[in-house]
């Protein structure tokens, strides 16, 4: 948690830094402006790219499984043109190698027949700079009917993936519970000759577009669309590792590591047996026997390529409340 503490007092100071530098530099380009702040609460929709949504297929992975996100912002606009936003954002993103790949196992067939899921809640503590391609009048009174802009930062981030125990037919009323994936070190992380536990902090990049209405003298409405490429390749819990060796690994940890011969989808309530599909192909398609007896079986990474971290969009439709400024006195006369 020191890195957690120490990465946040940076970020805000630099907040502080930019803003102090930013006023000042207000008052001297811009004379007579008013530099005014704002709060906000938004809502929107989370896409996760990653080892189980690859970014090759980005079209696909953004609508097939949209979670969603909750944000608590704070918004000092220094110039007409130039803002700074501290902002959190709960937001949870998912995954599920059966979801994404049974409209095509043949084709996927690595990837369906790997059959591993997560969910991961995120909480995003970010600082960006807004750039108005619109810009304001004098003050928060003068804003600009429409304004559309870009941000782009810095975002500190706590995760901790999560998937579904197997399915027990012996005991199901009992089975498919939420386990956290870190403590399992499903990728055999910290065994000799493997990497270490990644972390549950990281850092990750906010890039992305918006646009502001003026509702009323108090009240702005917003819409954004925002990407994080993010420093860690472990949201999902995969990486390009192998599978580790079976003595690597033992109980709980054995199990969602390795979940090819899982008969079952892993995630699904109900339970598709994905195992037929195998079977049909098996049997009808000689030369898909091979590749699928090493999809199953083989010693294959658990992860795609490592060209990209994990990464995610955020939507967020948002409200916005303009603080009011300080009264002024009229001179005495």
């Amino acid at each position: 948690m020191k890195i957690y503490h120490y990465v946040t007092a940076s970020l805000l100071t630099a907040l502080f830094v930019v803003g102090t530098a930013a006023e000042s530099s207000a008052q001297r380009l811009y004379n007579g402006f008013a530099p005014y702040s704002s709060v906000s609460f938004g809502v929107g929709s989370s896409h996760y790219y990653g080892d189980l949504a690859g970014y090759r297929r980005a079209f696909r992975a953004t609508y097939i499984m949209p979670r969603w996100n909750v944000g608590l912002g704070y918004t000092r606009q220094f110039t007409p043109k130039f803002a700074a936003r501290a902002m959190f954002t709960w937001a949870r993103i998912s995954g599920d190698d059966y979801t994404f790949n049974k409209v095509n196992p043949e084709k996927y067939l690595v990837q369906y027949a790997r059959n591993l899921h997560f969910r991961n809640d995120l909480k995003e503590f970010s600082i960006t700079g807004i750039y108005n391609f619109i810009p304001d009048g004098r003050n928060s009174n003068a804003r600009a009917k429409i304004t559309p802009y870009v941000f782009g930062g810095l975002a500190l981030l706590a995760h901790s993936p999560e998937a579904r125990t197997p399915y027990n037919e012996s005991s199901p009323d009992s089975s498919r519970r939420w386990v956290k994936l870190q403590p399992l070190r499903t990728e055999g992380q910290g065994q000799p000759g493997r990497d270490k536990p990644y972390s549950l902090v990281t850092l990750a990049i906010p890039v992305g577009i918006g646009v502001r209405y003026t509702f009323n003298e108090s009240f702005n409405i917003g819409f954004e669309i925002g990407y994080r490429y993010t420093f860690t390749d472990y949201l999902d819990d995969v990486g390009g590792n192998p599978y580790p060796e079976a003595s690597a690994l033992q109980g709980l940890a054995l199990r969602m590591s390795d979940r090819r011969q899982e008969q079952y989808a892993s995630r699904k309530k109900n339970i598709p047996d994905r195992y037929a599909v195998l079977r049909d192909l098996f049997n009808s398609r000689t030369d898909l026997q091979g590749p699928i007896s090493d999809a199953l079986q083989g010693n294959l990474p658990r992860g795609g390529d490592g060209l990209l971290n994990d990464g995610y969009i955020l939507t967020n439709l948002s409200i916005h409340y303009i603080i009011p400024g300080k009264i002024k006195c009229p001179p005495i006369k």
